[in-house]
């Protein structure tokens, strides 16, 4: 039951909360991919010093592929990351894309990070993927 605990204070605090001073989330600038070839882009979550991420708590990144381009799942949760830590997670998102030209995924990954056992927060992230697709 105490793991638990960091998960139900995350319910208990204003979704508005600034996270940015206790986690950054890492992309490739631009990943380079080749039409109708099987790519994949990384999506790393790192908390910073003093917090680390609640692994009781659900994980997820919601896509939403541009034009031209395919991905594998639209939603990718606990049991697609790559790696998982109490400090980082990486999810990999497996696209295709059928056209040549500059693409984009947009992303929405929610996760929890907590500094100790009693501050935790929720966090929504919007970011988007830069694809550079050739032929």
């Amino acid at each position: 039951m105490r793991r638990a605990m960091p998960f139900l204070f995350a319910l208990l605090l204003p979704l508005a909360a600034h996270a940015d001073d206790s986690y950054e989330i890492a992309k490739a600038p631009e990943t380079k991919a080749k039409v109708g070839v099987k790519a994949a882009a990384g999506v790393t979550i790192k908390v910073k010093q003093g917090w680390h991420l609640n692994e009781q708590a659900p994980f997820s990144v919601e896509l939403t592929p541009g034009p031209g381009v395919k991905v594998d799942k639209a939603k990718l949760g606990k049991a697609d990351l790559k790696e998982r830590g109490p400090e980082k997670a990486l999810f990999e998102v497996a696209f295709t894309a059928s056209e040549a030209g500059k693409k984009t995924i947009a992303a929405k990954a929610r996760f929890v990070t907590c500094q100790g056992e009693s501050v935790c927060r929720p966090v929504t992230e919007n970011i988007q993927l830069a694809l550079d697709v050739n032929k």
